[in-house]
């Protein structure tokens, strides 16, 4: 009787252990919300890339169009994810500095692209790159205490923005 009873232990409970079961609810919404930023963002985007003020200005090390769209998507899911798991393991509390962090950082990205892309100001969206930057350091240092997983969720968005922030650089810098 005890091994039948180590079987059904094992059955019910198995890989199931530790593990939490996902709200396709919340990471439904988390997944609308990020990419819905990013629906934005690309509206001021949209024809820009192709225009002569960014051929004249853009910096001999910038990727071809068609890889922006590609990482951008592997980073906004990478960022519903993080914004999910921090979700469902934070507390009341918690989840207020969630949204304003994840906010705060939302409203700087769409923001970038306004001052880079229509207004063609690289002065100003430099300067607001290196704040989204810090934006998403806090994010990392904030969510990290929450959920670990969604911290290190934000590398890959430190690290693109990091190599976004050296091409903001050099279109404002002496060639």
């Amino acid at each position: 009787m005890a091994r039948r009873d180590k079987k059904n232990i094992k059955k019910d409970f198995g890989n199931n252990i530790g593990k939490k079961k996902i709200n396709w609810k919340i990471l439904i919404i988390c997944l609308i919300i990020v990419f819905a930023i990013g629906a934005i963002g690309s509206i001021f985007t949209f024809g820009e890339t192709k225009s002569s003020w960014y051929e004249s200005i853009k910096p001999s090390i910038t990727p071809p169009n068609y890889v922006f769209p590609i990482v951008w998507n592997i980073l906004f899911l990478l960022i519903a994810l993080s914004l999910y798991y921090s979700w469902i393991n934070a507390n009341k509390e918690q989840k207020k500095k969630i949204g304003f962090v994840f906010g705060i950082n939302f409203i700087l990205n769409i923001l970038w692209s306004v001052l880079y892309f229509k207004l063609h100001n690289p002065i100003a969206s430099f300067l607001e790159i290196v704040i989204l930057l810090a934006s998403i350091i806090t994010m990392i240092y904030a969510i990290k205490k929450i959920n670990k997983k969604a911290g290190w969720l934000l590398v890959p968005y430190l690290l693109w923005v990091s190599f976004a922030t050296i091409l903001n650089y050099l279109t404002i810098s002496p060639r």
